[in-house]
């Protein structure tokens, strides 16, 4: 769009409703959008911003019936739950809905209709893979197999995770169902298909008519292109969804990925209805500049798929950009849900109130928009301590005592200035343009920098000027100091306001202000001369080693479980007779004695009195058992093995031990206490 724009609709992805929202969510696609739409916001924008959740597809259906729950009391649930994280971490939306919602139903079934009715799609038989033990038609992530690309093992039926290349279930090696784990077979079905193999010189004309896209948005369309489009099916065989409107269709719904888009329209529908607009300005009007916030993983159904479902329908503006983000990976390791390796936000939130800019800022600080990233929370305390903690939080703590403590807090006013004063506002000045270029631009990396400029800028300008000092000597050039200072925290307000609202609050707070619009940046009088301002509150808390650790303890723990969830259990061994087992001689014991072995890790000695005499038997649980606490605990051995020498010391025998739930062994014991010597059996 060469024009400036009248208005912009802002979408950030529809999230599965079938788990809670997690950091690689945040990083991926809406922080991003939420700090644009601050930026936009903040200039006087007209702006739409929407979102929902996505409730339709495969994973819905497996995740409730997982839980022997109703798809629909799934979705209500992680809805609320989404709902209310985005709410208490600052990203407001106009409107977040649902899918699921009959309005949506409506008019995803319209725009299907259209297309119907204009021939635009092409009827086919097409032999799909069906499980006959589920007795049911596999939908894509109802069928996972080996990737033909990379050759990773759990590629879903739809997409390759590891890779990132979209595939169809039929391209799929060995393929193998999720409802049931059979092989499934082929089995003939009729499906509506959009042609894109046909559209594909529109669609090639849309992509390279941007340019400007990121390298990595730009390179996968490209790469779909030269391949070649292929018609893609716009219905599946599925009973949770849109039904598909037209005769002939039963038993079959929209493709998730057609009505799933389609929830962007629906929902400005929605709010506009509510707010006494018109939708259609939002959609349909040149004047409007469309922008989708995204993962990587929807660049193609983004800028390919539902583009050309628009142009198909002809009415609708098609987005201008598509800033999609890379991975954010975790601790070393990719963010998994189905192996709870995530930093949940509804759990920090809980956990760490009142740092939600905290992780607002870490995350944007490391956001991946060229390439993965990577959190850690070291990295998360080490961004508030030192960027946030030291650097802005102590700028403007110290602006505002000093402004409070030399005037009560009223803003003196500026007298003849220094070269160096002004040096430092024609940087203020130009810091703000700097901020506002990134986020044109959808540099937020960059954007966040030239905001923490303002902060380095501030302290710079402090601890040059030393006004602790010169109040004994000179105070009318203090007066001109600490009001350079207050414009300088004046400016801090309105900049960090799209990257961390709650942050801003609290300095307009301070400061005595209202919410102000982005002209007042970098203004050299932005606040007046004897404006009162409010006392000095800490923006930001040290964190403590203490936290940190807590929190990798955590995913460590998790590791440990999603290890010995894993883990395969020994087959059972070769078959044996009962006179095989009547051989075995196991026995109850009182242990005497315990010590360890030298030069063993593992190994202790145990003297046991087993009813007839005392021996000595050595056990390898030293890595899990201390010496001191075994003496007087009862143990099951067997008593008739052969003797065997370990270490120099002959060994009587065998305490029997079972591994434990964390990985460890524990003691098999009789639960009550019983005389040394009696018999196992």
């Amino acid at each position: 769009m060469s024009k400036t724009p009248k208005r912009y609709t802002v979408t950030a992805a529809l999230i599965y409703a079938n788990g809670p929202i997690h950091i690689g969510h945040l990083a991926g696609c809406y922080l991003p959008a939420d700090i644009y739409v601050r930026y936009l916001r903040a200039k006087g924008k007209d702006v739409a911003f929407i979102s929902g959740t996505d409730e339709h597809g495969v994973p819905i259906t497996i995740k409730a019936k997982k839980e022997g729950i109703t798809p629909q009391e799934l979705v209500d649930r992680y809805h609320k739950q989404i709902s209310k994280s985005f709410i208490d971490f600052g990203i407001n939306f106009d409107i977040y809905s649902q899918t699921s919602k009959p309005i949506h139903h409506k008019v995803s079934q319209d725009f299907f209709r259209k297309l119907y009715d204009q021939g635009d799609f092409v009827e086919e038989e097409t032999e799909q893979l069906y499980d006959e033990a589920a007795g049911q038609f596999l939908a894509d992530r109802y069928v996972i197999g080996t990737c033909p690309k990379c050759g990773n093992d759990k590629a879903y039926g739809d997409q390759c995770e590891s890779c990132g290349t979209a595939l169809s279930p039929l391209e799929l090696k060995n393929p193998k169902s999720t409802l049931s784990g059979a092989e499934p077979i082929k089995k003939v079905t009729k499906n509506w298909y959009l042609p894109l193999d046909k559209m594909q010189p529109k669609i090639e004309e849309y992509v390279n008519s941007h340019p400007e896209w990121k390298n990595n948005v730009a390179g996968q369309c490209k790469s779909w292109l030269q391949d070649g489009l292929r018609p893609r099916a716009m219905t599946r065989d599925l009973d949770w969804g849109i039904k598909v409107p037209v005769e002939g269709a039963d038993g079959k719904v929209l493709y998730v990925w057609f009505d799933a888009p389609i929830g962007y329209i629906t929902f400005t529908q929605e709010w506009a209805a509510a707010n006494g607009k018109n939708w259609k300005d939002y959609w349909q009007s040149e004047d409007t500049k469309l922008v989708h916030f995204i993962g990587k993983d929807n660049i193609v159904f983004h800028c390919i798929i539902f583009p050309a479902m628009l142009m198909a329908h002809g009415d609708y503006t098609l987005a201008d950009n598509v800033p999609a983000n890379e991975f954010m990976n975790l601790e070393g390791d990719k963010i998994s849900t189905s192996r709870n390796w995530a930093v949940w936000l509804h759990e920090y939130l809980e956990e760490f109130p009142g740092k939600e800019d905290v992780l607002r800022y870490a995350l944007t600080s490391n956001a991946p928009e060229s390439k993965d990233s990577e959190f850690t929370w070291k990295d998360w305390q080490t961004k508030n301590n030192s960027e946030l903690v030291a650097i802005l939080g102590n700028f403007v703590n110290r602006t505002m005592v000093l402004t409070n403590k030399y005037y009560e807090g009223a803003v003196p006013a500026k007298g003849e200035l220094t070269d160096f004063d002004k040096e430092t506002l024609a940087k203020l000045a130009q810091l703000p343009c700097d901020v506002s270029d990134a986020l044109k631009n959808y540099k937020f990396r960059d954007g966040l920098a030239s905001m923490m400029e303002v902060a380095r800028l501030g302290n710079k300008y402090l601890a040059d000027t030393e006004p602790w000092k010169l109040i004994k000597t000179d105070p009318e050039r203090v007066e001109t100091i600490m009001n350079i200072a207050v414009q300088i925290t004046a400016t801090l307000g309105i900049v960090c306001e799209p990257f961390l609202p709650f942050t801003a609050t609290k300095i307009n707070g301070m400061l005595n202000l209202e919410k102000r619009e982005w002209l007042f940046a970098g203004k050299a009088d932005a606040v007046a001369d004897g404006h009162q301002l409010e006392p000095a509150k800490l923006l930001f808390e040290k964190i403590e080693d203490s936290t940190v650790e807590a929190q990798v303890q955590k995913l460590l723990d998790t590791k440990k479980m999603n290890e010995l969830e894993s883990k395969e259990v020994p087959e059972i061994k070769e078959e044996i007779v009962f006179d095989d087992f009547m051989k075995l001689d196991i026995r109850v014991g009182t242990i005497l004695e315990a010590e360890p072995i030298k030069k063993s890790k593992k190994l202790l000695k145990f003297l046991i009195d087993d009813g007839f005499e005392k021996r000595t038997i050595l056990s390898g649980i030293a890595e899990h058992y201390n010496p001191e606490e075994m003496i007087g605990q009862q143990v099951t051995f067997v008593a008739n093995l052969a003797p065997r020498k370990m270490m120099g010391v002959m060994s009587e025998g065998m305490i029997l031990m079972a591994e434990n739930n964390d990985g460890g062994l524990a003691l098999i014991q009789p639960d009550k206490a019983v005389w040394n010597g009696g018999t196992v059996s």
